[in-house]
């Protein structure tokens, strides 16, 4: 739930030198995060460039908030606390309250995974999850993970709103070297600029197995906390053999009805 980029970040922001203080402790906390199977004292010491007697107070102190708690092992894994608040917080969001029975009207009709997510940067997060109860293929997708926005349906439909222009694309791209997550994935500026020209023209976006071979996904714009801009995009994902990307465009209305609160029929 807590992104190991907060760990990163914290200890390259001032490269050469130790985390101090309440720095230390968030990468703590955020390298907690990245096994939820424990971490051992050593192993976290390591993990966040510090002595180990330095990770131990760290570690109490997120102890002492509940926020770590050490399991039967004796290994370091998050607190139930820090869980209970990020779940309370993940349940009230505004915006997760209303794409719940989006998201079930959705995977209902389809019998395929379901998505909401957001857009952070050169990344999308997907804040909800339903898959179908069964009879479908679990999808890798996780809440809270992360995948390239310009390899997805969901961040190609929020970019093709954000970046309306080939100079914003380019400057959003920057010196960076879009990742080809397959052979099909959009891997130059002016291919992308191409696609959310396309995208802003048809009102959808399809992510014809470019994230990931074998699944394909169709996405359109969520307005759940603003009339006029995205606060976030919705996806039906399925696997290419058993629910084709043309079929999902054909019933394009209904999920757009779908996703605008309608019922299609």
């Amino acid at each position: 739930m807590f992104s190991q980029n907060v760990a990163e970040s914290a200890i390259d922001a001032d490269a050469g030198s130790r985390l101090v203080g309440s720095d230390r402790v968030l990468a703590v906390l955020a390298e907690l995060a990245r096994h939820p199977d424990g971490i051992g004292l050593e192993e976290m010491a390591r993990a966040v460039a510090s002595p180990k007697p330095t990770a131990h107070r760290a570690l109490a102190a997120l102890r002492r908030a509940g926020f770590a708690a050490q399991n039967d092992h004796g290994r370091y894994v998050l607190g139930d606390e820090f869980l209970r608040m990020a779940f309370a917080h993940h349940e009230a969001r505004p915006d997760h309250v209303r794409v719940a029975p989006v998201l079930k009207a959705l995977c209902d009709r389809y019998g395929e995974t379901v998505h909401y997510a957001v857009l952070d940067g050169t990344s999308v997060v997907y804040r909800s999850k339903l898959d179908p109860s069964a009879g479908a293929v679990r999808l890798t997708s996780v809440v809270g993970g992360r995948n390239p926005a310009h390899c997805t349906a969901v961040g190609k439909v929020l970019l093709a709103d954000a970046l309306r222009d080939e100079d914003a694309v380019r400057a959003w791209v920057g010196n960076r070297t879009l990742e080809r997550r397959t052979e099909r994935s959009i891997g130059t500026v002016e291919e992308l600029h191409a696609e959310l020209v396309r995208i802003r023209e048809q009102g959808y976006a399809a992510d014809d197995q470019e994230n990931e071979p074998g699944v394909n996904c169709v996405a359109v714009p969520a307005y759940l906390t603003s009339p006029t801009v995205p606060s976030g995009a919705i996806s039906v994902s399925g696997l290419a053999y058993r629910t084709p990307l043309q079929t999902l465009i054909d019933d394009l209305a209904a999920i757009r009805a779908i996703a605008s609160g309608h019922d299609p029929s």
